[in-house]
This record gives structure tokens, sequence and C-alpha cells, in this order.
């Protein structure tokens, strides 16, 4: 399967136009200031760019970080931009071509960006085999991927060498496809179907237990969006299954539960990460508004004060008398009715 997704991506697709579907591109609601980074990237890196919008969390600035499936770079040298000159950003992927665009506008970029030196590398491997590369275990604060993770025919070692990479504290946050259910192996070995990120798709409940037995104790998502599939001769194919678009973030945290438990605790929300100053998204169920008194979970009380985040938040209460399950305590599934972003009652 490497073989064919390097072919597809390599040779058979030669800009986003020649995609059969829309699995893979979307920039849906992407906010003023990420596409004002975007216009500082070179022509070539952009038509190149094979991704599900442009991934990218809050507070950057300084962070090193891990691309995983970097493509052509666009989204590492996006990335590069936000972190700063102080900060470093690191493309891992198996395709030459996509390298060698990527390795040939390192320097413009640099000037680009105004720094002194480049803040960017690209290294050739697979994200399955991270371990065979020059990468410190616990040295990067954030890793991210973009429509990667679904055509790595391992995606269990890809999760376990993620978590190994992370510093406590860190993060894996990343789009995907997913499936609402197993997709079968038949539509697996259609090169295709597995290039254009469909029949690659985990299973989504799969996907939270290999998130979870990796050490990603809580997995969450953060969004979704339905896939359509405008292509007939592919829908006759696959149409039975149901594709989604999903952005989750994986924290590495040592003592996080496997369910949401309440401990009586809340945070308060300072309104000081940049583009947030209203309020603040950790997940698609936590929405917290700035100055609000919030309840949360023992999980999201870490997720906020063990993290990048504690500065930008006031933290009520202890671990000293356990309450039961949290209140309201959702499900956990993915692709549910969205709740109403204004309600902040708080639910995990």
């Amino acid at each position: 399967m490497h073989d064919h997704v390097q072919e597809y991506y390599g040779k058979t697709l030669q800009s986003s136009d020649d995609l059969q579907t829309n699995a893979c591109c979307t920039d849906d609601a992407m906010p003023e200031y990420l596409k004002s980074v975007l216009s500082n990237i070179h022509d070539e890196v952009m038509m190149r760019y094979y991704g599900c919008g442009l991934v990218c969390p809050e507070l950057l600035e300084g962070a090193k970080i891990l691309d995983l499936g970097s493509g052509s770079g666009r989204d590492v040298y996006a990335l590069a931009q936000l972190v700063g000159e102080q900060g470093e950003v690191v493309g891992v992927d198996m395709t030459d071509e996509q390298l060698e665009v990527a390795n040939r506008h390192v320097q413009y970029h640099g000037k680009k960006f105004g720094f002194a030196q480049t803040n960017t590398s690209f290294k050739k491997g697979y994200i399955e085999k991270l371990n065979e590369l020059d990468l410190e275990p616990g040295s990067f604060d954030i890793i991210v991927s973009n429509c990667v993770i679904n055509l790595s025919p391992d995606k269990e070692a890809v999760l376990k060498q993620a978590f190994e990479l992370l510093k406590q504290g860190g993060e894996i946050y990343f789009s995907d496809v997913y499936a609402d259910r197993r997709v079968a192996q038949t539509l697996v070995d259609d090169p295709l179907l597995y290039g254009e990120c469909l029949s690659g798709a985990l299973y989504w409940n799969d996907f939270v237990n290999l998130a979870k037995k990796a050490g990603f104790a809580d997995p969450r998502l953060v969004s979704d969006r339905p896939i359509s599939i405008d292509n007939p001769k592919i829908s006759a194919k696959i149409g039975h299954i149901n594709f989604f678009s999903a952005t989750y973030r994986l924290f590495k945290l040592p003592d996080l539960e496997s369910h949401c438990e309440d401990y009586g605790q809340a945070v308060i929300y300072k309104g000081s990460i940049a583009q947030q100053p209203n309020a603040f998204s950790l997940d698609k169920h936590h929405y917290i508004e700035t100055g609000k008194v919030f309840p949360v979970c023992g999980n999201t009380w870490k997720m906020l004060h063990n993290t990048r985040f504690k500065a930008h938040f006031e933290f009520i209460g202890n671990f000293d008398t356990h309450f039961g399950i949290f209140d309201g305590c959702g499900t956990g599934l993915p692709f549910e009715q969205s709740r109403d972003q204004n309600d902040s009652s708080g639910c995990c």
C-alpha cells in the first residue's frame, strides 16, 4: 500500500484539481488570520497540497511541532510563521516528489517570513516508523497531521510513536477521515479508494480504542462534518458507508481517567488567548465563555491546568472529594449533534 500511495501522491496527482472526491480538500470557515498566513506560502507548495483545511491549534509561539505526512510543506510553512523564529516545525513524508517541492522552498520561506535563519526542516520516512528517524523522544510540544493517518497501514504504530515523541502535557492535534462502520478489505485493497482517503479510514470506535491503547486516555473530538462523495463511480462502490472529516486532540497526560469524573471543579477563562477573546473552545463540547464559571470534570481540569493553557485560566477546586460521574456527561461518541455553542453549562 505504501507503493500505491507514493505513486498516487507523487505521480498521479499533480494538483488538488486531480483529486476524485472532496474527502481531502476543504478550507471551509478558515479564520481570516490563517488566510493571511497562507498568502505568504509559495504557489508551487500550495498547488501540491491535498489536506483537510489547516490543522492549527492555539498557542503556538515558540513551540516545537512535528507534522506527520507533511507533503509539499504547506502546513509546515504555515505553522512556521505561527511558532515564530524561536519555534521549530519538522515535516515527515515518504514521497520523494512531495519532499522535493517542500525542500526547494525552505530558504524562500525563511526570507519571506523575515527570519534570520529558517525554522523548518523535512525528513523522509514513514509515519508508522518514526523511531527510525533522528527524532528525540519527549521533545515535541505538538504533533499535527492533515488527512494522512488514514493512509498508513499501521495506524496503531503511528499513535504509539507519536505518544513517545510528545512532551508531557503535549498533544497530537489532527484532522482525518473516519467511517461509521468498518470498511471491507476488498475496498481497502482498491488503490483509488485508498488514495482518495476513503477506504483507509478507520471506523471511529476502532480509532478511539487505538488512541486509548497508545496512551491517550481521553480523546477529544474538536469538530466534524460529513463528507459527500460527488463521484458517481466511487459512490457506487462505497456509498453504503458514511464518511466524516473530523479533528481530534489527544493529550499526553499520565493520570487521565477512563471516564469523566466529578470532583466539584470549575474553570474561568481569562479571554487572553489571541483570536479567542470571547470564548475558548477546548473541543466540541467545551465552549468556555470569558469570565464565566464553567464546571468541568477532572480530565478537562487537567487538560487545561497541566498543559500550555494553564496561564489563561483560573482554577476552582481540587481532587479531594469525588462526587461520582460528571453530571450530564456525554457518551464521548463523535459525529453527534453538536451542542448549542451558547450553552456553557459544562459537559464532558
